[in-house]
C-alpha cells in the first residue's frame, strides 16, 4: 500500500486555490464583455435612432405642394413614393441594436396618424445618463432605452 504524503494535500488545496482564482477572474471578464457589448449596442441605437430622425427630417423638408408632411409608413423613408424619381433619406431600414430585428416602435402623430419618430423596444437600463446631444438631453437619466424617444420636431436639425 502506497501511503499519500502531506504534499498531495498541499496540492490538492493549492489546485482547488487555483481554480477558484480562474473561475473568479472568468467571471469578472465575462462581466466587463457584458458591459463593453452594452455600451457598444448604446451607442449603435444613439446612432440609428438619429439616422431615423434625419430622415424624417429630410422627408419632413421635402414637401410636395407646400405641405409638411411625416410618413404614413416607415418604408417611404427608404423610398418617397410622392416622388417620381427615387428620393431615399435612409440607406437601409436599420435593426434595433438591442434586440437585432426592425421592430422600433413607431411614435406617431396623434392627429395625422403619421410617424415622426421611433424608439427601442428593450427595458435595459441604459449605462449613459447625460452627456446627450442638445436634441436628446430629454434622454437624461431616463430608465430603460424604450423611453429614448428619437422624435423630429421641426427646426430640430439646421
Amino acid at each position: 500500500m502506497e501511503r499519500f504524503s502531506s504534499e498531495t494535500g498541499f496540492t490538492y488545496i493549492s489546485l482547488l486555490f487555483a481554480i477558484l482564482i480562474i473561475g473568479i477572474t472568468l467571471s469578472s471578464v465575462g462581466k466587463y464583455w457584458s458591459f463593453i457589448d452594452q455600451k457598444d449596442k448604446e451607442a449603435e441605437l444613439l446612432f440609428r435612432g438619429d439616422q431615423f430622425v434625419r430622415a424624417l427630417d429630410r422627408y419632413f423638408k421635402s414637401a410636395h405642394g407646400k405641405v409638411n408632411l411625416y410618413p404614413k409608413k416607415i418604408e417611404d423613408l427608404i423610398k418617397d413614393p410622392r416622388s417620381i424619381a427615387p428620393r431615399r433619406y435612409l440607406r437601409r431600414f436599420y435593426e434595433d441594436p438591442f434586440t437585432g430585428k426592425p421592430d422600433w416602435i413607431l411614435i406617431k402623430d396623434p392627429k395625422s396618424g403619421r410617424i415622426k419618430g421611433v424608439k427601442s423596444r428593450s427595458e435595459k437600463t441604459p449605462i449613459k445618463e447625460d452627456g446627450f446631444l442638445l436634441r436628446y438631453i430629454h434622454f437624461k437619466e431616463k430608465g430603460s432605452y424604450s423611453e429614448w424617444e428619437f422624435i423630429h420636431k421641426p427646426g430640430m436639425i439646421k
